[in-house]
Order: structure tokens, then C-alpha cells, then sequence
């Protein structure tokens, strides 16, 4: 009888492990003479449990971790390979496992459950389904199924993406462009990473769905150089979706075609923002472009250019399935559909959540997270990267909403909660935001260039009690200079994280630091 262990090879695992968690399982079936099928499957993105090692049985997968090397030994005598409970690395059945069962994963229902480059996995779990429906709709339909969805960037800026595929799709016909922005670079997100290490074909089908409701034929994936991983899983993905058929002159047939590769970013954190990512894909220094025109009228090349994120072409498989109105039956308000959260900081149980948007900040923290790993009490969080705000616990309460967030100064972004408890020095953080600002400006606009220096020099004075009073009223006259008068979020939104200190930690900032820079 066959066997079956699941070990993941996500960059997650893999450093924690894995791949020697993997040869010792091989080993010990080896030495018992069983026939074992080992598949190196995508994490499930419960990263307190990593390396997770799951187990086939007639019940279900049965989970056990965080596995080390050291204790294979001891599983396989405690009954791994029959799926034994008696260990105490045994989780039971995966899908019953409270972190993972209380969620609604509908973009990430297959990490973690297939063998991410396996077609035939793809499909077994309706991968390309909504690809195979896209081909006989007219292009107008689907972005109006897009639209129905309620879907926003996941990115960030939260623009409705139907509205934006609607821009390009107008139009008139000629070279168009699909882009993914894949240059994940917000602190305490990984949850593009996951996407494409764990299930790439679904990033490939969301693009060309993409390609087919605009009039594109051509896609880039603009990828974070720091992903080596998710570099070659991409890659050998895309090889074998041209050999299955997916992409190419003649999609499964039906005459109509769209291409797609890989290009390496830049390694700077203002290549996230979408027209410099766009320069740095011609081959430019990455700098922001004004606007008008906007990408969708005059992006790559000149060309109508959809930019989306990871996310927000992942959910778009699940969109063609399904229908627009199945994904914005989930949700709230204007945020419907699901948000990939990700665990982050100082957290006792760390990784990917995915919710329907109107959970509360603290359930997140509590019920998933569970708290801090130093056991301290929680202090402040800061959602969305380091362009957002940190929240104290008043604000803990808060639905995780576009709108709810914005009312309080705050952004949900990309989704990346890290968690800081009791000991943390908010004015250290305040000093970070600016000093983070200086070094990845892109350098184009004066607020931002000169303003993040200065920013870095007054927060310094300010907490070496050199005219303190009136270096407060400076900053925050700098601030208001910032978010007014630069030319894209970089500096437009470096301010809220200082601000957000300056209102609810103002002891942190003010504490003296005997005169010498933090």
C-alpha cells in the first residue's frame, strides 16, 4: 500500500528545514520497506506549525508540527506514516485545525493542497475553470463580472479593478498590456510570495482572463528580485502552461492569445508604486511618473496598460467561476470579497489569514495570532506597511474595512499586520518611517526627497530635547507639507505613521534620549 506525505517547499519551510525533514522521511520509509509518495506540496501558511508534515489517511490529511529534524525519528515510531496521534507534534486532521478551519479561503483554497507545479492538481481543484470560461465570453462581459464582484486592488490603493480593466478595455484596439506587481515589499507581507510559490497557475490564469476582457496580448510579471523561489516556480510554471496549452498563439483552442514571462525587479521599494514600476520595466531608473495620463491610457510603452496586484489577479480565477456576485457575497460595504492578512511581528502564532473583510483588528490579533510571542502585553500595530499607521488598542475594534480605516487615518493595504508589544520605544518608530522614506525615494519631488531627511533631523532634536516645542510644531507643519505636496503615496503617506505616533504615543517621541540621535 502506498504511502502518501505531504512536505512543503515554500521559502518558509524550506528555511526551516524542510527539504532535511523530507530526505529523513525518505530514509526511514525506505528502511520500513514502504512504498511512499512523497509530494513537496505549498505551505498552508500557518507558520507557527512550519514545517508541517501531513499524512494521507482514509479520514483526511493528518497534521503534524512544527516538525525538525531531529524528530522524524520519533514520529515515524509514533506511527507517522498511519497517521498516529500519539506524539505530541500531532495536530490531527489539518482541516480541523481552528486557525485554518475558522477562515474563508477562496484565493488561497489550494495552497498547500496541491503540488504547485501539477496541472493535473490545478485542475482537479477547479484551477482554469474560469479561464475555460472566459474564452467563449465576450470581453465586455467579463470585466462586467469583475465589476459585479466588487473587487478592489489588493495592492494598496484599493481602486475597483473592474473600473480600471474598463478604462483600458475602451480603449481603441492596438498593443495593450497586462502587469503584475509582484515587487511585494510592505513590511510583514508574504502573502504575494505564498501566491506564486504555492499556486502559480492561478496568478498565470487571472492575467490571461485579464488579457481576454481588455484586448491584451502581452503580460509581465515584475518580480521582487529578493524571491529566488518564486522565481523558478513561476518560471517552470509558465513552460508548462505554453506545453498544457494555457498560453500562447491558441489558447486551448479557441484562436485567441496572450503571452506572459517574468521580469526581475529592481530592488527598490519605489518600484511598487505602478508608474515606476512601469519605468524600471523599460528598462529605466524606477521614478514616479505624473498623472494624467494614467497607466490605463498611457502605461508600458506608451500603451493602455492594466497594473494590478498578485492578489487582486489571484481572486480573479475564483471571479470567472464562480460569478462576480459569489465573491461580493462576502464582505462589507464597499470591501467585499476576502483579505489575505499576514501575522506578522512580535506574534505568537504567525502567518496567512485569509478573511472576509469586517473582522475586527482584535480577533485577528487574539483568536489567530494569539497574542504576542514574548508574552508581553500587545501595544500598538501597524496595518498596511510602512506607509500606514500604528493603532493603539482604542482602535483595536475596528472592522477590517477600506473605509472604516480610512475614517481613522489608517490603511488595511496589503494586508501585513506586525504586532509590536509593551516594550517597543514609538518614537524609534516614528524616526524609521522618515528615515525609511530617505533612503527609498525615488528622488523626483522635493516633499519627499528633502522632506524625509529633514524629517529624520527634526524627530532626532525632538527627542534630544533640543527646543522641543517648537520642533513638534515643525514636524508636524513637515507632514502636512509631505502628504500635500507629494507626488505619490511615498511621501504622501510616510506623515501617517508619525502622525499616528504624535497622537496616541506622544510620551515615546518626547522622552529624552540625553541629547544623541536614536
Amino acid at each position: 500500500m502506498t504511502v502518501t506525505v505531504y512536505v512543503p517547499r515554500d521559502t518558509t519551510a524550506l528555511a526551516l528545514g524542510a527539504d532535511d525533514v523530507a530526505a529523513l522521511i525518505e530514509q526511514q520509509a525506505k528502511r520500513r520497506e514502504l512504498d511512499l509518495k512523497l509530494v513537496r506540496n505549498g505551505s498552508r501558511g500557518l507558520f507557527w506549525l512550519e514545517p508541517m508534515v501531513e499524512v494521507e489517511t482514509a479520514q483526511g490529511r493528518v497534521a503534524y508540527g512544527p516538525v525538525e529534524p531531529d524528530d522524524v525519528a520519533g514520529l515515524v515510531e509514533a506511527g507517522l506514516f498511519d497517521g498516529g496521534a500519539e506524539h505530541p507534534l500531532a495536530r490531527g486532521l489539518t482541516d480541523e485545525i481552528p486557525y485554518l478551519k475558522r477562515q474563508q479561503r477562496l484565493t488561497f483554497s489550494r495552497i498547500g493542497i496541491t503540488d504547485p507545479l501539477s496541472i493535473d492538481d490545478y485542475r482537479a481543484h477547479r484551477g482554469f475553470a474560469g479561464l475555460e470560461k472566459a474564452l467563449t465570453m465576450q470581453s465586455q462581459a467579463i470585466v462586467d463580472e469583475v465589476k459585479g464582484s466588487g473587487l478592489r486592488g489588493r495592492g494598496g490603493a484599493a481602486f475597483p479593478t473592474g473600473i480600471k480593466w474598463q478604462t483600458v478595455h475602451d480603449e481603441p484596439e492596438g498593443r495593450k498590456y497586462i502587469v503584475c506587481n509582484a515587487d511585494e515589499g510592505d513590511s510583514g507581507t508574504f502573502a504575494d510570495r505564498l501566491a506564486m510559490e504555492c499556486d502559480p497557475y492561478m496568478l498565470i490564469e487571472g492575467m490571461t482572463i485579464a488579457g481576454l476582457a481588455v484586448g491584451a496580448t502581452q503580460g509581465y510579471i515584475y518580480l521582487r528580485s529578493e524571491y529566488p523561489l518564486a522565481h523558478r516556480v513561476v518560471n517552470e510554471a509558465l513552460r508548462r502552461a505554453y506545453a498544457a496549452g494555457y498560453l500562447g498563439n491558441d489558447i486551448r483552442g479557441s484562436g485567441k492569445h496572450f503571452d506572459l514571462e517574468v521580469r526581475l525587479g529592481a530592488g527598490a521599494y519605489i518600484c511598487g508604486e505602478e508608474t515606476s514600476l512601469l519605468d524600471s520595466l523599460e528598462g529605466k531608473r524606477g521614478m514616479v511618473r505624473a498623472k494624467p495620463p494614467l497607466p490605463a491610457i498611457e502605461g508600458l510603452f506608451g500603451r493602455p496598460t492594466v497594473v494590478n496586484n498578485v492578489l487582486s489577479l489571484a481572486a480573479v480565477p475564483f471571479i470567472l467561476d464562480r460569478g462576480g456576485q459569489a465573491y461580493a457575497d462576502y464582505g462589507m460595504g464597499k470591501s467585499r470579497g476576502t483579505l489575505a492578512l499576514q501575522l506578522a511581528g512580535n506574534v505568537k502564532r504567525g502567518g496567512l489569514v485569509e478573511l472576509a473583510f469586517g473582522t475586527t483588528l482584535r480577533e485577528l490579533m487574539e483568536d489567530f495570532g494569539g497574542g504576542t510571542a514574548s508574552e508581553r502585553p500587545l501595544r500598538a500595530v501597524q496595518v498596511g506597511g510602512p506607509l500606514c499607521a500604528y493603532l493603539p488598542e482604542s482602535q483595536w475594534d475596528l472592522p477590517l474595512d477600506y473605509e472604516a480605516f480610512a475614517e481613522v487615518g489608517a490603511g488595511v493595504g496589503h494586508g501585513g499586520v506586525v504586532m509590536f508589544d509593551d516594550s517597543v520605544d514609538m518614537g524609534e518608530q516614528a524616526r524609521f518611517a522618515m528615515e525609511f522614506c530617505s533612503v527609498e525615494s525615488c528622488g523626483k519631488c522635493t516633499p519627499c526627497r528633502i522632506g524625509a531627511v529633514r524629517g529624520v533631523e527634526v524627530i532626532d532634536r525632538i527627542r534630544a530635547d533640543d527646543d522641543r516645542a517648537a520642533n513638534l510644531e515643525l514636524l508636524s507643519d513637515l507632514c502636512d507639507t509631505m502628504v500635500a505636496g507629494s507626488l505619490c503615496a511615498m511621501g504622501g503617506m510616510t506623515p501617517f505613521p508619525v502622525q499616528s505616533v504624535l497622537k496616541h504615543f506622544p510620551d515615546d517621541l518626547t522622552r529624552s534620549r540625553g541629547g544623541s540621535p536614536c
